[in-house]
């Protein structure tokens, strides 16, 4: 069976992604690695060439700036690192800029690639999420945040990413049949420096919005305000080893009361649905096979 890795990056070191550790907590499983690096002037390409790995293959690519609807620049710059992959390579595993796995899945990971391999009626494999928010301590628990998505796939060239990059889709517009598997994706996306965290805000609307949406929207600030959240819970297990140099390092300050829920009665309603029934209302952009 091989396995190949494929992310992309750009802007790494401006705005804290921590792209290396997310290379690394694959690389393991992995025969190689696709890393498509936009364009950057604060020295993403030579952060991502001092990774010492073979197994390490760049691409340099020019994001499209003018795609600024829905966040479809990501979804292109992922098609070009799957592009690049081994046409030999069994499976491809995606790894975003601020995802992690944990070691601790590698084997669960590396049985479920096996056991479906032949599976045809199997595209890719389904993970659980933990989104950490405003420091490494604390983790997402409403219904805001989306529970489950999928970052394994076969090495079929229908398939293609979808939207934003959160998912894949196949030949034309048909969602993904998938296995869930018990491994999680370690979600750093709302975990940097406060200053760090307001630059990407103020940057990273725009692959979303236009000029005046951003102006309107996205306030202008020294430090991100991690303050305004709707419910968080205390994480209470292990972070990847790969993650504890930056955890280490963390330079900032941030505790919440976890008793603090500020909901609609519509986002009340749904987590209590979850909370007691795991009932999950939230869009699904896979089908779930047994």
């Amino acid at each position: 069976m091989k396995v190949s890795g494929f992310t992309f990056v750009k802007d790494a070191v401006k705005y804290d992604y921590p792209i290396v550790e997310a290379i690394h907590s694959i690389l393991p499983l992995c025969d190689e690695c696709i890393v498509a690096v936009g364009k950057s002037a604060d020295g993403t390409l030579a952060l991502i060439q001092s990774i010492d790995s073979p197994k390490i293959k760049i691409i340099e690519t020019i994001w499209d700036e003018t795609l600024r609807e829905g966040g479809r620049v990501l979804a292109v710059e992922t098609d070009k690192a799957f592009a690049a992959i081994s046409a030999d390579s069994d499976w491809a595993i995606y790894i975003q800029g601020d995802e992690v796995i944990h070691e601790k899945y590698h084997a669960v990971m590396r049985e479920a690639m096996l056991a479906n391999k032949e599976e045809q009626d199997i595209d890719g494999l389904l993970f659980h999420y933990l989104h950490f928010y405003g420091s490494y301590d604390y983790v997402g628990n409403s219904s805001k945040w989306y529970k489950k998505e999928i970052r394994i796939i076969k090495n079929n060239r229908n398939i293609y990413s979808y939207r934003d990059a959160q998912g894949f889709r196949k030949n034309e517009n048909e969602k993904l049949n998938v296995k869930l598997i018990d491994a999680y994706v370690y979600h750093y996306g709302w975990v940097k420096e406060p200053k760090a965290m307001q630059r990407k805000q103020e940057n990273f609307n725009k692959y979303w919005h236009n000029d005046a949406w951003v102006e309107e929207h996205v306030e202008k600030r020294e430090d991100f305000d991690y303050g305004q959240i709707q419910s968080l819970g205390l994480f209470t297990g292990t972070h990847p080893k790969i993650m504890q140099a930056r955890i280490q390092q963390k330079n900032w300050k941030f505790e919440f009361d976890i008793s603090k829920k500020i909901f609609s009665f519509k986002e009340f309603c749904k987590d209590i649905l979850f909370r007691l029934f795991e009932i999950d209302l939230n869009y699904k952009n896979y089908r779930l096979r047994k």
